[in-house]
């Protein structure tokens, strides 16, 4: 067997190989054997089986198995001889090459990608100057008011008035399509908050200005990825009546209203909640600062200083994702423009390479950071991210985890997670804490 395994570069390496008739003619022998022993057909007894008749009959699946051993021993023969593990390889190898001969040998090509070794030198140095974020007296009193409000009760107000922006309308209401009523689009003293866009786009601008008892039929139409399909795209009419309208009372700020702001503290006042509310608020603030500044002006000067090879595989796949979602924002008319002239897809490749090729080197640059700082996350972690961000969005976590799981997010999930913590610990050691 005529067998070749050379690096291109310390991150891209290719295996060339013909292999011969016969040694797939024996692998088929031995996986014939090894299935005879074992297979149930008709009129023998089981293990009892000629080879004969399994190569008749599985003749063209046979063949198949054996030509992927033999696929499979060149590539295993090839990483040993480059000395590269499997844990070093980055995405699956690339068969480029797979001719069968007229004489039954096979000529084929292997594309390897590993991960590049990454020298980064004195990192640290690199981390930019970080700032202590102070949070203004006035924006902590302005979060606490609007606790406050958000935690008081609704009242009836006192005078019978028409509905305005900011109000909570009780409401009854029904919905048809076509004059029918459908599941789920009725309801009884709902206190709807005008403003909130919480319902259907269109009704609750058409509820202002209504009045107590008032009937009046709120013409609406359902969005297009509106998620129950029935609806989705239909225009819709809600009979509804207002009962009453609801307002906010101005809350109380004082110690009762910190301790059941701050159910956790005993002895709360309104200074604790206000020490409380500045420590959160300087963590946003600073989570902001690192996430929108720092972040990216630091990742942006380690691809600019630091030099090594990308496997060329992974940065094609990102090219081709971002030229995906380059080609979902044209026009019909550009898209045929491609199709019928191939090298302007390639033009626009070579456009997207530059961009490719550093979101590739910054992946590696967080994997060496986080390996060099014992940085890691959990499987554990991004399921109570993924769980969490669920619930505040009011889907069901099961379901999302489930969605994430089949697109193949939870990589880059935890990537993106390894990368905020390295970051965050490299920002926090140059701010001193």
């Amino acid at each position: 067997m005529e067998f070749n395994a050379k690096r291109v570069d310390e991150a891209n390496a290719v295996i060339t190989s013909t292999i011969s008739a016969e040694a797939v003619e024996k692998s088929i022998d031995k996986i014939a054997n090894k299935a005879a022993k074992t297979m149930d057909v008709q009129g023998f007894r089981k293990g009892k089986v000629p080879v004969a008749v399994v190569k008749q009959r599985y003749g063209s699946k046979l063949r198949e198995d054996a030509e992927g051993e033999a696929l499979r021993e060149v590539l295993n023969q090839g990483l040993k001889e480059l000395d590269i593990k499997n844990e070093d390889l980055v995405g699956e190898p690339g068969v480029t090459k797979f001719d069968r001969k007229e004489d039954g040998s096979i000529d084929v090509e292997i594309q390897i990608a590993s991960k590049p070794n990454i020298d980064l030198g004195d990192y640290k140095a690199l981390v930019p100057a970080v700032e202590d974020k102070a949070v203004d007296a006035k924006e902590i009193d302005a979060r606490i008011e609007e606790m406050a409000k958000h935690s008081a009760p609704l009242e009836k107000i006192k005078r019978k008035r028409m509905v305005k922006e900011g109000d909570f309308a009780v409401i009854d209401f029904e919905g048809f399509v076509d004059g029918v009523a459908f599941e789920g689009g009725k309801a009884e003293k709902y206190p709807l908050e005008i403003g909130s866009g919480s319902f259907i786009p269109g009704f609750e601008e058409q509820i202002i200005g209504m009045k107590y008892e008032e009937q009046k039929d709120v013409v609406v139409t359902f969005p297009e990825a509106y998620q129950q399909k029935t609806l989705a795209g239909k225009e819709a009419v809600f009979k509804v009546t207002l009962h009453e309208i609801q307002e906010k009372s101005a809350g109380e700020i004082n110690d009762d209203f910190a301790k059941k702001m701050l159910p956790g503290e005993e002895n709360a006042t309104v200074e604790t909640l206000k020490a409380k509310i500045e420590e959160q608020m300087k963590l946003e603030a600073k989570a902001a600062y690192y996430r929108d500044e720092l972040k990216p002006a630091y990742l942006d000067k380690l691809v600019n200083e630091l030099k090594f090879a990308l496997p060329t595989t992974i940065v094609d796949q990102e090219i081709n994702f971002a030229l995906n979602n380059k080609v979902r924002t044209m026009t019909e008319e550009e898209i045929k423009a491609l199709q019928e002239d191939a090298s302007k897809v390639e033009s626009m490749r070579e456009e997207l390479r530059e961009d490719a090729e550093n979101s590739v080197k910054a992946t590696f640059i967080v994997d060496a950071l986080a390996k060099a700082e014992g940085v890691e996350v959990s499987d554990q972690e991004v399921t109570q991210v993924i769980y969490y961000e669920a619930l505040q969005t009011g889907q069901n976590p099961q379901n999302v985890l489930k969605k994430y799981q089949e697109a193949g997010y939870l990589p880059a999930i935890k990537m993106s997670m390894i990368e905020e913590k390295v970051i965050t610990k490299l920002l926090d050691e140059k701010l001193g804490k």
